[in-house]
């Protein structure tokens, strides 16, 4: 079975009119839209595979690297031999790097030939994966609202929604300790910061962090391959400690690891290899007994990639990261919701649904 097309497909979605005019997302304020990469991957027996990118910013990155670099690579070759081609890609653009634009657009490639190789065993993932939960706990990650009443009408809208675990994006303590207030101590709360502090301006904040009593704080230090650091935060604050969004590479996750400098991992499918490579942190976390939390900050096949790696190779403790956002579409409708702060694993073959057709046509960026 050879691949005869990779098509990157870049969306904008805008956020419904109203909703989010005051939040942002890593400091980009008044956000009027989500961007993404959608990948689409044909062979000549017919099956197609769906593949997401990380988007926002990287979007144009990420596709000229397919365009220009992955697919001429990857046509032509056996679509079931996933390791070889990933490996092979690799190893011939790894002078671009390791990590960032470049290795999204290989997440996306990969995570589209694993759901061909599904589709082609008529499985679904989490099934070729050796496993798979028919359904897993969610947590709602929001965008930064900043302002503290925007905050709390957030966290009570995802609470009233059957979340029992939410994750902020903020990063002032008003705001903080506004989502705690609405959210009681019955609820969870994640903190996500982006990497914004040294280790001493985030031992500053440490005594007002560890009052909210989060579930975890997620990279707190710059620069995030600072590990050495987050082990030396979690020691001394025992404020358990989340990272690996930014971490590429097995070798860097095994490092994250062995330096003691987390109590949740979090690798992102679509963001460090797809879920060739994602498969590998679940037993590297094992060992270590450390719960795999994954990144999931997308809506797409990213999305699903987690969902099935998770179903089949997690933990009774692992969640999913639903993005809480209310745009005007997704890229999977109503196949896709939560339901009483849990997700249905879809059981279809390969990743189990499709995007959708509607939602790429009238929101395709043009060329």
């Amino acid at each position: 079975m050879l691949i005869t097309g990779i098509e990157a497909i870049p969306l904008r979605i805008p956020f419904i009119a109203g909703t989010k005019s005051e939040a942002s997302a890593w400091g980009d304020g008044n956000l009027p839209a989500a961007d993404s990469l959608l990948v689409k991957v044909t062979t000549d027996q017919g099956l197609t595979g769906w593949g997401e990118a990380f988007g926002f910013r990287a979007v144009a990155s990420a596709k000229l690297a397919i365009d220009k670099l992955i697919a001429p690579m990857c046509i032509g070759k056996d679509a079931t031999r996933i390791g070889d081609i990933m490996l092979d890609v690799q190893k011939k653009l790894h002078v671009f790097g390791r990590g960032g634009a470049l290795l999204f657009a290989i997440s996306a490639v990969d995570i589209a030939l694993w759901d061909i190789a599904g589709k082609a065993a008529n499985m679904p993932l989490c099934r070729l994966l050796g496993g798979g939960a028919s359904d897993l706990p969610c947590y709602a990650s929001l965008v930064r609202y900043t302002d503290p009443d925007l905050v709390r009408s957030s966290v009570r809208q995802v609470i009233e929604a059957g979340f029992g675990t939410v994750k902020l994006h903020e990063i002032e303590l008003p705001a903080i300790r506004a989502a705690r207030e609405a959210a009681g101590p019955g609820v969870a709360l994640t903190l996500d910061v982006n990497c914004p502090w040294t280790l001493i301006e985030a031992r500053a904040v440490a005594d007002d962090l560890r009052a909210i009593q989060l579930k975890w704080l997620e990279e707190p230090l710059w620069p995030p391959e600072n590990f050495d650091g987050l082990a030396k935060l979690r020691q001394a604050t025992g404020i358990p400690i989340a990272a690996g969004e930014n971490v590429s590479t097995s070798m860097d996750f095994e490092r994250l690891l062995a330096a003691k400098a987390v109590d949740f991992v979090q690798p992102s499918p679509a963001k460090m290899g797809g879920v060739t490579e994602l498969r590998k942190v679940f037993p590297l976390a094992a060992v270590h007994n450390i719960t795999v939390m994954p990144h999931s900050f997308y809506d797409g096949p990213g999305l699903l990639a987690a969902i099935h790696a998770t179903a089949a190779l997690g933990t009774a403790d692992s969640m999913i990261e639903w993005r809480w956002f209310d745009l005007e579409a997704t890229t999977y409708g109503e196949a896709l919701r939560p339901k009483g702060g849990r997700i249905a694993v879809p059981q279809g073959p390969g990743l189990g649904i499709d995007p959708d057709p509607d939602v790429i046509r009238k929101y395709r960026l043009s060329q």
